[in-house]
């Protein structure tokens, strides 16, 4: 088996393990055990459990990037492509249990685990909103805002404050069901915005 391949199996195996039992109660022993590879095999690849964890967690903020790539390749208007973006968000997120095991950890510790890849998956969001506002502007969907990044900033809190939401009742089948509701205020909200 190939050094990649090799890596591949420990991620993979972790992330089962680690969305299985959380972050502190798996070891890098069980890791080792269930991917069937050595204990020295782990290290070679990653210097800690935090370093596994943080692997894991890249990986599945990669899928999260990759659906909503392919949702801004649509040809629909902007409006319904920032609808479809936070809700694929908020799906994607539900999936991505050591995302949020990460956010987790962060309430439960004052050190953060995962703080750098969130703030640069946020950066890459921001990045996304602010085209898809501009389109907006553009198409007349959007009013054309004073503070355009305002307004981003706005989407990202909301965004944020919906993974805490996913997070705290990840399994509410009522919060889950209010969820496009309230995607669906935010963009009637932002269509009818006067300043």
């Amino acid at each position: 088996m190939g050094i990649e391949k090799t890596r591949d199996v420990i991620v993979q195996t972790a992330q089962k393990l680690f969305a299985r039992f959380g972050f502190s109660k798996t070891s890098m022993d069980e890791i080792a055990r269930v991917s069937r590879k050595a204990k020295g095999s782990l290290y070679y690849h990653f210097s800690s459990k935090e370093d596994l964890f943080r692997e894991v967690v890249q990986k599945e903020i990669n899928e999260i990037k990759n659906q909503l790539e392919m949702l801004l390749s649509e040809n629909i208007n902007a409006d319904e492509k920032l609808k479809k973006f936070l809700l694929v968000h908020c799906e994607m997120v539900v999936k991505a249990i050591n995302y949020l095991e990460g956010i987790r950890a962060d309430f439960d510790k004052d050190v953060s685990l995962i703080e750098d890849l969130r703030i640069q998956f946020i950066d890459w969001e921001k990045n996304v909103i602010s085209q898809i506002i501009q389109e907006g502007i553009d198409s007349k969907i959007f009013p054309a805002f004073k503070n355009p990044q305002a307004v981003v900033s706005a989407i990202i809190h909301i965004i944020l404050g919906l993974e805490i939401s996913l997070f705290l009742f990840r399994n509410s089948r009522s919060e889950n069901a209010n969820l496009y509701n309230e995607i669906h205020l935010v963009i009637a909200g932002l269509k009818n915005f006067k300043e």
